[in-house]
């Protein structure tokens, strides 16, 4: 008798159970057989990979590395956190992209500000005898942030645990549109303090027209138009300057956007031409054919009169056109000008220093430099704060805050990610000091505690930062932060410091008090 008949003869009933033996049976080997092939999607507690490029996205205390180049400064930062276990803690996190990265541009990048952080951290812990202590963690959003929801989502849950108590995000170090919708989503929906890092484009910051685009944002560095506007008045400047604007033509990137008409406004006098433009790549490393523009460009400008180029464009591109300039047919020198993006050519391999020694000159302002505040103590200054930064870099060589990796001041982004993580400190600390019960002062501040102290960020609470005071007016920008003019020197391979710069033209009074209705 054939199975099929078998089957026929059987009741009803049994026939069912004969179905449903044989499909638990299937799917049990198929799920088996999943089981046994499917990739391992967990790189650590609270870390995942993401398919298909398998990145590890999430949030980790230290005890997982992102990346070989930040394994010493992980395990640092997994140390000072485990050492505050048993006191009354908040925790704080660094929100970048840590992956998907190759090009000392971009570790470097990244290294130093996570270096940033955790000396931040360090001197919190062990040199301050305030409460509460701090606890570090890394929130890596993956490269170009794709992974962003997810990971804010994990930072929501950490702010409503009574164990981690995050207190604000800090971090953020490109002026682009994922980060604008992550600090958005942060602020506005999940109410979680951000303190922003190397970001400058002007809409990625409260103003007197959108005083609540991103409640709860602190800002740390001047925007692009702040930024423009020292370089339009630091001493030294040359006033007679012929200049020419060159710019890319994208308005889908906001440090490009809002740079390009900073400088249009301030060379709106000396400018004789009409901007050159081009067009870059969406993908911000993403070299395109724009060394190609540059070549007509560049013999455009040696026909006009100009001296001066104003470069309004992301690193890449810049590098690009220093290149084109070095092998340019005319003689004549020129002085680029552009902004603080163009620290990022010290680790920039494909940058030929060569071209600086025919008669270009490229001068940027740089969010902080460690020879500013050398030998002066100046209003709106910081020599001291400097100096233990430095020493603290010096002792993580050797022990006990190290070893933390290679280190370099020069690039700002350690100066910066310090500064940011230690205004997110006293933030925190602020509130924890006026707002918790005497009779029970394992009380930590809420998050709404810790965003009603922004604005008290200034006068006797300023925070002497390492690139200068931090005194923020009332839509939680620095106001009159000084910033570093530096220009790129060929021989040395590094970046010079020229001259003290203010978005006012002049240092803040002592006060430190943003004027009112700024």
């Amino acid at each position: 008798m054939s199975i099929a008949e078998r089957f026929a003869g059987m009741g009803r009933l049994t026939r069912a159970l004969v179905l449903v033996t044989a499909v638990a049976v299937v799917v049990g080997a198929v799920w088996g057989g999943w089981m046994m092939t499917r990739p391992d999607l967990t790189c650590a507690e609270g870390v995942h990979k993401r398919t298909p490029d398998g990145e590890c996205t999430g949030v980790t205390d230290g005890a997982f590395s992102y990346a070989p180049w930040l394994d010493e400064v992980s395990a640092r930062i997994k140390t000072e956190n485990d050492a505050v276990d048993g006191h009354p803690h908040v925790t704080v996190a660094v929100m970048v992209p840590m992956t998907g990265f190759t090009k000392a541009v971009d570790t470097d990048r990244i290294l130093r500000q996570v270096q940033g952080a955790y000396l931040a951290q360090y001197h919190a812990n062990h040199d301050e005898s305030e409460a509460p202590k701090i606890r570090l963690v890394l929130a890596n959003p993956g490269s170009d942030s794709f992974d962003w929801p997810r990971v804010t989502g994990q930072l929501a849950r950490m702010a409503a645990s009574s164990s981690d108590n995050l207190r604000a995000v800090t971090g953020f170090d490109r002026s682009v549109p994922a980060t604008k919708d992550t600090i958005a989503h942060l602020t506005r929906d999940l109410h979680i303090p951000v303190v922003g890092g190397a970001i400058t484009a002007d809409d990625l910051a409260n103003d007197k027209q959108a005083p609540d685009r991103y409640p709860g944002l602190v800002r740390t560095v001047p925007t692009n138009t702040g930024e423009a506007d020292a370089l339009a008045a630091y001493p030294g400047r040359d006033r007679a300057e012929k200049a020419v604007v060159v710019e890319d033509s994208r308005d889908d990137d906001n440090y490009i956007s809002t740079l390009k008409h900073a400088f249009e406004r301030i060379t709106a006098s000396s400018a004789r031409h009409t901007p050159e433009t081009f067009t870059s790549p969406a993908d911000i490393v993403d070299p395109g054919n724009t060394s190609n523009v540059f070549d007509i460009v560049i013999q455009n400008i040696c026909q006009s009169d100009a001296d001066t180029i104003y470069f309004a464009g992301r690193y890449t591109q810049l590098q690009q056109f220093i290149n084109g300039l070095g092998k340019r047919g005319c003689s004549r020198p020129f002085t680029l000008v552009t902004g603080s993006e163009a620290n990022a050519l010290l680790s920039d391999s494909d940058l030929k220093w060569t071209a600086l020694k025919k008669k270009v000159t490229v001068r940027y302002v740089s969010l902080a430099h460690p020879d500013m505040w050398t030998g002066k103590r100046v209003d709106g200054g910081a020599a001291k704060d400097v100096k233990q930064l430095v020493t603290l870099v010096d002792r993580a060589s050797r022990g006990p805050v190290g070893p933390i990796g290679p280190t370099d001041l020069t690039d700002s982004r350690t100066m910066v990610m310090y500064d940011t993580v230690w205004t997110a400190i006293q933030g925190i600390r602020l509130s924890f000091s006026g707002s918790h019960p005497t009779d029970r002062p394992e009380t930590v501040p809420s998050i709404a505690d810790v965003a009603g102290t922004w604005q008290l960020i200034h006068s006797a609470h300023k925070v002497e930062g390492t690139g200068g005071w931090i005194c923020l007016d009332s839509h939680g920008n620095p106001y009159d932060k000084a910033l570093a003019v530096v220009e790129l020197e060929p021989d040395s391979r590094t970046a010079r410091f020229v001259a003290l710069a203010w978005p006012n033209g002049k240092p803040p009074e002592a006060d430190c008090t943003a004027p009112n209705g700024t």
